[in-house]
């Protein structure tokens, strides 16, 4: 159901508030604009199957704002497999240029999308760039250079940690927004934590509505040693062989 611009607005930031983020008009506001952005560009570039308002706030808006409490000002943040800009577009609305933010996806077109979005909202330091993950994490300018790397619903744990571990500097963060099944992954993916020297600092589980099927779980991660120069290695190999 659409929804009016007041209404938008308002359930937005009740359901912030639910969770303990506090949301003021301004932010709410450029939200609501980002949303109409992703509906007219949605429909000559795939960016989400979520189109329905109410599913937008909780499914995208909400559930990206919930890791705002880890990330400090000042921090320098990458979001990798950005598609529709979810969450770094989020995180720079929130946070008004005091946080540094790159945007990376691999597909041209959705970084069209992303610089029409940071033009039209004058969203304040920050960046988007085009290119596979595992090639710029072997690019000098980005490779350890971040204080917080953080993915949402990119790939399976034991690939994705590959592909952002070069990101991170030592003792930066690693942020994975996973769905249910993220426990498990994790399990099968202690050889890859121990092989690019990164450890669980904490799982944090979400009901973001009364189904199931919208249990969200974070996995924060602290890198301890600085990475081996051979990560990550060519995606196909990646793929073919996860760590």
């Amino acid at each position: 159901m659409k929804m009016l611009k007041e209404e938008f607005i308002s359930k937005l930031i009740k359901e912030a508030d639910k969770h303990g983020i506090e949301l003021n008009n301004l932010q709410a506001e450029k939200l609501y604009e980002y949303k109409e952005l992703i509906l007219e560009w949605n429909k000559k570039v795939n960016l989400t199957a979520i189109t329905e308002d109410n599913e937008i706030i909780t499914k995208h808006f909400i559930d990206s704002l919930l890791v705002v409490k880890n990330i400090k000002i000042n921090d320098k943040v990458i979001d990798v497999g950005t598609g529709a800009g979810m969450p770094g577009i989020i995180l720079a609305i929130y946070f008004n240029g005091e946080v540094e933010i790159t945007l990376l996806d691999s597909l041209n077109k959705r970084v069209d999308f992303l610089n029409v979005v940071i033009e039209k909202l004058e969203l304040k330091n920050i960046k988007s760039i085009n290119g596979r993950a595992e090639e710029i994490a072997q690019n000098l300018n980005y490779r350890e250079k971040y204080d917080v790397v953080i993915a949402r619903a990119v790939a399976n744990m034991n690939i994705l940690l590959e592909l952002l571990a070069g990101f991170i500097k030592v003792n930066g963060l690693c942020i994975c927004m996973k769905g249910r099944q993220a426990k498990e992954e994790l399990q099968n993916s202690k050889k890859a934590m121990i092989d690019l020297g990164l450890e669980v600092m904490n799982i944090s589980e979400y009901m973001l509505s009364e189904s199931q099927e919208n249990i969200r779980m974070i996995i924060y991660l602290n890198k301890i040693k600085k990475l081996n120069k051979k990560y990550p290695r060519i995606y196909a190999q990646i793929k073919k062989k996860p760590l």
